[in-house]
């Protein structure tokens, strides 16, 4: 543990990948977290300088911190100026500066793929590389904070959007021993156009976005939702033709005589506890999760069939809260601190 958590002294964080999205909505949650200290903001090695507030103008005069570009030499310069690392990078950037973070003393937590996977073979079929630090992935700790039982080491691998949703509207159940052994689960999600990240492509231009599946039994978050339930599921994203937010619909078949108030019963004490999960009695709209950190979960059954729907706004709840609900309790600081802080691009 670093000295941060001896003392009230804030905890000295950087954000790297602050130009985009997530890493965006990560700086402004850690500025307004009363227990962390922002200390830098970063983005790729090739960009110009540029104040926050001018990348996110409606930040102006509230957030003007220098977005600064990276180079891996400043990971020995920030030794023992910086507490953690908040990494909104892509995958194999992700992968690469960490083993440098790390040996600096520096605390990591991911938001990419990076190590989120404990089987490197899968990464070269779902990421489309080989793994650089395989001995990294049994390390990290995989933080979906409601599941979450072990302590968080240096190393924290914050999970994929899609698998927050799917895996907190599936995961109760299926550890109750609810679902037929021989079910896979059927899980169709549908994420905002932010999900693609904010660099310019003419299929992700909202002019253009309509409603379409992509990713059919290949998309990378496929493997990550499995390890998740420990079973094989039949996955398939949408592009939909707004900002932000995630729907997933998911459904399985249930062991015989499966009640409803057994349902209600395993859904209620596996969230009884935990502050971002409401459970509802309608079913989710993701403009009632958009700018929150939170996951609203409903589900329908009709005899042994089962129908599960959760939404989360996938670059909170699916990113930039979840890393920061992890930076909480990694540093013994309340779980939710600084997470209702406001959003980016609303």
């Amino acid at each position: 543990m670093s000295a941060a958590n001896q003392s009230n002294a804030l905890i000295r964080s950087i954000v790297l990948g602050a130009a985009g999205y997530s890493g965006a909505e990560l700086a402004v949650i850690l500025a307004r977290n009363p227990f962390f200290e922002l200390c830098g903001a970063y983005a790729s090695a090739g960009r110009t300088p540029e104040s926050f507030s001018s990348l996110y103008p409606r930040y102006k005069q509230q957030l003007d911190i220098m977005v600064q570009p990276w180079l891996d030499t400043l990971a020995a310069e920030l030794s023992g100026k910086v507490d953690v690392a908040f990494l909104a990078l892509p995958h194999e950037a992700s992968e690469a500066v960490t083993p440098l973070l790390l040996a600096q003393g520096i605390d990591v937590v991911d938001l990419s793929g990076a190590f989120r996977l404990k089987q490197a073979e899968l990464y070269p079929q779902y990421y489309g590389y080989e793994h650089q630090h395989p001995e990294l992935l049994q390390e990290a700790v995989y933080s979906l904070m409601e599941w979450q039982t072990t302590p968080l080491p240096r190393l924290i691998s914050v999970p994929g959007c899609y698998p927050t949703a799917c895996t907190l509207a599936l995961l109760p159940i299926i550890k109750a021993g609810l679902v037929a052994d021989n079910c896979i689960p059927v899980i169709n999600a549908i994420s905002g156009v932010s999900g693609a990240g904010r660099k310019a492509a003419l299929s992700t231009s909202f002019c253009e976005v309509g409603t379409n599946a992509y990713g059919f039994f290949k998309h990378r978050h496929r493997p990550e939702i499995e390890q998740n339930l420990g079973r094989k599921v039949v996955f398939t994203p949408h592009l939909g033709n707004f900002k932000r937010g995630i729907l997933a619909t998911s459904v399985v078949t249930l062991k015989p005589g499966v009640s409803a108030n057994e349902i209600t019963s395993v859904f209620t004490q596996a969230y009884a506890n935990k502050p971002l999960v409401r459970l509802l009695s309608h079913s989710p709209n993701v403009a009632d999760v958009a700018g929150t950190p939170y996951c609203d979960i409903f589900w329908q059954q009709d005899g042994e069939q089962l129908v599960v729907v959760s939404a989360i706004d996938n670059l909170l709840k699916g990113a930039a809260a979840q890393a920061m609900q992890a930076a909480n309790v990694r540093f013994s600081k309340p779980e939710t601190a600084g997470l209702f802080a406001g959003v980016v691009n609303e």
